[in-house]
């Protein structure tokens, strides 16, 4: 089996062919595969579902042990495609404390970090068009449901059946 990554690669059943993609993955592809989902005030807002995470998100863990605790990211790691949060650390048997590695796909984003310019830019690149749409939807929508109803409004001495 070949070791390097394959651009044409579309999926596969197989969990073998997935693991590969995965470990095999370039850092530009691992990012997006570092996504989670939005909360829904958040989905409203930017009319995305879910986004990369980056370091200084809020999050809230949806899943195991620390479920419904909220954090800060500490840091993203792509190498192992995990999530550190802050304050959220696990004790050994020798008494040291270890940040714990987290899924990104069992964590939920509440505040998003927009320190990055590229980041708010191309979050507000992608809720433009959902705005313009229902506008779009709304505008068309109306004028025909009005007339629906005026046209029911006239009709209203249709024959009945006897």
């Amino acid at each position: 089996m070949k070791k390097r990554f394959s651009d044409s690669w579309v999926g596969s059943k197989q969990p073998r062919k997935q693991r590969k993609y995965r470990y095999n993955a370039p850092m530009h592809i691992r990012h997006k595969m570092v996504g989670a989902n939005l909360s829904k005030d958040l989905r409203k807002k930017y009319g995305k579902r879910n986004i990369p995470l980056r370091k200084g998100d809020m999050v809230k863990i949806m899943r195991g042990e620390f479920k419904k605790k909220k954090g800060k990211i500490e840091t993203v790691n792509l190498n192992t495609l995990k999530v550190y949060i802050e304050g959220i650390q696990r004790s050994k048997k020798d008494g040291t404390k270890t940040s714990v590695p987290f899924e990104p796909s069992n964590v939920q984003i509440i505040e998003l970090n927009m320190e990055d310019k590229k980041r708010t830019d191309a979050l507000e690149r992608k809720a433009k068009p959902v705005i313009r749409e229902e506008k779009i939807r709304t505008e068309k929508t109306l004028p025909v449901m009005a007339k629906k109803s005026e046209n029911i409004i006239k009709n209203k001495n249709i024959p009945t059946k006897k």
